[in-house]
């Protein structure tokens, strides 16, 4: 029985990332289409907050 529940809350986590990856392309695109942001733009500011370190990343949300 419990590895059946395993099994559920896994499909329900596919499920939950599916819809929240979908979410943001459906965001970057509207951005992009209506010329707020480049796809360049994007790409550099996801490599730059994907190479911080933690304390990089508490200190830059406290800044916002």
């Amino acid at each position: 029985m419990n590895d059946i529940d395993l099994m559920g809350q896994l499909g329900d986590l596919k499920e939950i990332d599916y819809r929240n990856t979908l979410a943001i392309a459906t965001l970057i695109e509207i951005l992009t289409e209506k010329g707020i942001i480049t796809r360049q733009e994007f790409s550099k500011k996801s490599y730059y907050l994907d190479n911080m370190s933690l304390e990089q990343l508490r200190r830059f949300r406290t800044t916002i």
